[in-house]
């Protein structure tokens, strides 16, 4: 496994990004990308079939995220907000901002930027249950595919996403600290991609489950479910539960061209 958690510098940039889903705008220049994705647990036996990484920026109004994730064949099925995403292949975010494991915020979208946002009090191995559909107010979400999305005869590149989270509606989770943060404040932070595999049946993708694994359950607790999905991370957990946030990664925001080491 490698260092954990992994860690990252988040500059700031003295403009709104303009977002398209391709991660074009010029200021993206100034974010390094993380390390590509691992697996959950950590295990290198159990490198990624597909490269996912991600950049961060922030300015006075918004924290951004863009992820690039490499896949030859992208689809998607959720349409409907808010409903469970990790049904479909899927991209996360989990924000805990002043990293007491309380109070923390997750985000969840697939490749037609349908949207699920939700928030847990404690996590689930404390007994946490979910808020469902606490959406952000201005929030901007956007979704680039590099090929055919939904098409079975077409071999695609991958699909990017860029996310702007609004200061004013992530304070709610960071009540006793600046939002937006101070310089070199530190928030908690990790990454998820759930990846399925699947088979082409009448012209459309469905999901290949283990034999005997039922996807009909619609349970949101991850200890209570099999696992026939990757789910590769930015900062591995050791085990196969994003709901522990103490190992998320740790976000440093700074000014742009400034450096720091944790």
């Amino acid at each position: 496994m490698s260092e954990l958690p992994k860690t990252y510098l988040c500059k700031k940039i003295e403009r709104p990004l303009q977002l398209d889903g391709f991660i074009s705008d010029p200021l993206w220049a100034n974010a390094d990308w993380s390390d590509d994705f691992e697996d959950i647990t950590g295990d290198p036996a159990l490198k990624p079939r597909f490269k996912t990484r991600v950049k961060m920026l922030w300015c006075d109004d918004y924290f951004y995220i863009a992820a690039e994730m490499e896949e030859p064949h992208v689809w998607g099925t959720i349409t409907k907000k808010n409903e469970i995403m990790f049904n479909d292949n899927d991209f996360e975010v989990f924000i805990d901002p002043d990293g007491d494991s309380r109070d923390y915020y997750e985000f969840e979208m697939n490749a037609l930027n349908t949207i699920w946002e939700l928030s847990l009090p404690v996590p689930y191995s404390e007994g946490g249950v979910p808020v469902l559909g606490c959406n952000l107010n201005g929030l901007i979400s956007k979704v680039g595919v590099r090929g055919k999305l939904n098409d079975p005869s077409s071999e695609d590149e991958g699909w990017c996403v860029e996310i702007a989270f609004p200061w004013k509606e992530l304070e709610k989770y960071n009540p006793n600290r600046a939002t937006p943060p101070a310089k070199e404040d530190i928030w908690r932070v990790n990454f998820s991609r759930v990846q399925w595999k699947h088979e082409v049946v009448d012209g459309d993708y469905v999901r290949v489950p283990p034999h005997g694994t039922d996807l009909t359950s619609g349970l949101l607790n991850p200890e209570d479910q099999q696992h026939p999905e990757d789910n590769w991370v930015w900062s591995p957990q050791g085990v196969v539960n994003m709901h522990i946030p103490d190992r998320w990664g740790k976000v440093c925001f700074i000014e742009c061209g400034e450096n720091r080491r944790f």
